[in-house]
């Protein structure tokens, strides 16, 4: 779930460098010529294909030490990572460079003079600066340094059960699939192992991002990565409230449900009034969808007989049938989209994330694909993100504004995508189920609700306010711990197996705490733009009900989406919205989607307790 192809433009913590003699050293900024004329423009221009160029080949370079850095992980060789943390040093230099600095807030001055796309590119230029200003060049350094560690340990390190060695993959299929509560505890703790090593490098990498935007002027880096949306903290925070507080009725419902139907699957004496934590199916709570089988839909039996190239070729048949073009040949002859042996000498990054390497065209996927429906979805959901970077590749959008609208629009396009993939109609087109199933439409919808609901409550609640409470609050590492869990209890209705002290860091064994941090609220808006997006398509373009149907050969389904897809981030993203489904940014096609289930889920909880409030 993570798209790589906003790096400079929204993570500019992620390829910074070094040793580089400033390109704005050798633009001089001449408002006016002797003439009397105006040479804003033509100044502001000479800057940005100045700036633009030596960024893309830094970039590149960068990219391919980050890259060699995530798919060779080497116990006890730090080659990669030097090399990375060396390619990271010399883009922030660059980036930082106290000359461009000065150089893009003396053009801001004039931005009544300057053209439009100008204007994004310079605020651009000076938003990734922030995070890498050269007047505290050391501290800067240092980050990139507990950064590039941070990774190392994240993803070298070696999962166990008992003696035996496992993959993170191994661990997230024991928590699908295993009924007895003591093995389910087991690989629940062994995926916590990695927190305690974790902790100090997070301790130490908040107070260095902090210290890095402060120079220019945020308050702590949880406001400055928020500020991309032109909001404040207590804005964003109070948008994600909103979000929660319009879903929470069905919420209440489906936590409810769970805590009863897991009780009756794990055969436990008494009805817990929070979720166990390793009774869930997934390793943070997060997506509670594999409790529900859907009769008639059997997508893992199928699957599994299927090779793992083949779920990626058959996602970019989706694609190419609405429109898009066949993935490029670099797509496949440089991505890693197959897991490593569970007992590989070599590791590499687990986390499904896709790559814009150059700004250009070489395009690549970091995957671990199994033949399964998780990773159906997924494999479908990243190469949402690959076919993003192919049409804002263009000419009419400069590399600097080669990202998504905004961070959330690569997710929705990206999880809109995963979930088409996932619609009966469209699984019984692609022969992958019987034509004549009988299947349970509510729970089917059911199966989605487990998913993007209660995703909803683990971005916008748990996740969101820890980062906030680390950043902003400054939050006392003896409380790390105790804060992760106060918040799972209050928004997720999840507790631990047992009471987990401080010596654990259960947040930061989610990956995006370390390497992508403070902006997992993206997801949390991602999820409502899909809905809308998939709302306007489903009854505007297809005339199909949103909660059936069937992408695949809709050639006006990739025009539409062509038309968000290619301005890339040079148009503003409220405008993207409505223009394109006609509304502001809002729940309620998401909540229409599942407002079916609300009167079942009402009925199955006839007589049960309730032991979440009543409202928030």
């Amino acid at each position: 779930m993570a798209s790589k192809s906003e790096v400079f433009i929204f993570k500019a913590n992620t390829f910074p460098m070094k040793n580089f003699i400033p390109l704005a050293l050798a633009v001089t900024v001449t408002l006016f010529s002797c003439g009397g004329k105006d040479t804003t423009q033509q100044d502001a221009q000479k800057f940005l294909d100045d700036y633009t160029e030596q960024f893309v080949k830094l970039y590149s370079n960068s990219s391919e030490a980050q890259w060699k850095a995530n798919i060779e992980i080497k116990e006890g060789d730090s080659t990669n990572m030097l090399n990375a943390q060396k390619a990271d040093e010399a883009m922030a230099a660059f980036t930082g460079s106290k000359e461009n600095i000065e150089q893009a807030k003396k053009f801001l001055e004039k931005k009544d003079k300057l053209t439009e796309i100008q204007q994004k590119q310079i605020e651009v230029i000076l938003y990734a600066a922030a995070n890498n200003p050269q007047t505290i060049a050391d501290v800067v350094k240092q980050r990139i340094k507990a950064e590039t560690e941070q990774t190392q340990k994240l993803y070298g390190y070696q999962y166990t059960v008992g003696e035996k060695k496992v993959s993170t993959n191994d661990i997230d299929e024991i928590l699908k699939k295993e009924t007895d509560t003591t093995k389910r505890l087991i690989a629940w703790n062994a995926s916590k192992e990695v927190g305690k090593i974790l902790k100090p490098g997070l301790v130490n990498l908040r107070e260095l991002r902090n210290k890095t935007v402060k120079e220019l002027g945020y308050n702590d880096y949880f406001s400055y990565q928020v500020s991309d949306y032109n909001l404040k903290t207590d804005e964003m925070m109070q948008t994600m409230d909103r979000l929660m507080r319009e879903l929470y009725p069905l919420y209440r419902e489906l936590h409810t449900w769970m805590r009863y139907e897991m009780a009756k699957k794990y055969r436990s004496k008494e009805v817990p009034d929070y979720l166990p934590a390793h009774w869930l199916p997934n390793r943070w709570g997060q997506d509670w969808s594999n409790a529900v089988s859907v009769e008639g839909i059997d997508l893992d039996a199928v699957l599994n007989k299927k090779s793992k190239e083949w779920i990626v070729q058959e996602g970019e048949k989706l694609y190419t049938s609405i429109g898009f073009p066949s993935l490029p040949k670099v797509f496949w002859e440089k991505s890693s989209l197959y897991p490593y042996r569970s007992d590989s000498s070599v590791k590499k990054n687990n986390h499904a994330s896709a790559w814009h390497m150059d700004l250009k065209n070489d395009v690549r996927s970091l995957m671990s694909v199994e033949p399964n429906s998780e990773w159906w979805e997924t494999a479908n959901h990243e190469l949402g993100h690959i076919y993003y970077y192919i049409a804002y590749t263009n000419e009419e959008v400069p590399p600097l504004l080669r990202g998504g609208a905004n961070r959330a629009y690569h997710e929705a396009i990206g999880t809109m995508m995963g979930l088409a993939a996932m619609q009966k109609p469209y699984l019984i087109d692609r022969g992958l189920i019987d034509a004549n199933a009988k299947t349970d439409s509510i729970q089917s919808l059911m199966k989605e609700a487990l998913n993007s609901v209660v995703f909803m409550f683990f971005s916008c609640g748990t996740m969101s306010n820890f980062e906030k409470a680390l950043y902003v609050d400054n939050l006392s590492p003896d409380q790390f711990n105790a804060k992760w869990w106060e918040l799972a209890r209050k928004y997720q209705g999840i507790v631990p197996p047992s009471t987990r002290g401080e010596e654990y860091c259960d947040a930061a064994t989610k990956t995006h705490i370390n390497d992508d941090p403070a902006q997992y609220y993206d997801y949390a808006l991602s999820y409502v733009i899909l809905y809308q997006l998939h709302n306007h398509i489903a009854k505007n373009i297809l005339k199909q009900d949103p909660r059936a149907t069937n992408y695949f050969g809709q050639k006006s389904i990739g025009d539409f989406l062509k038309k968000i897809m290619y301005p890339g981030a040079s148009k503003d993203w409220r405008q993207v919205l409505k223009e394109s489904t006609g509304d502001e940014l809002n729940a309620k096609a998401m909540l229409e989607y599942f407002q079916p289930l609300v009167e079942w889920l009402k009925t199955q909880n006839t007589g049960r307790k309730y032991s979440l409030p009543e409202a928030m």
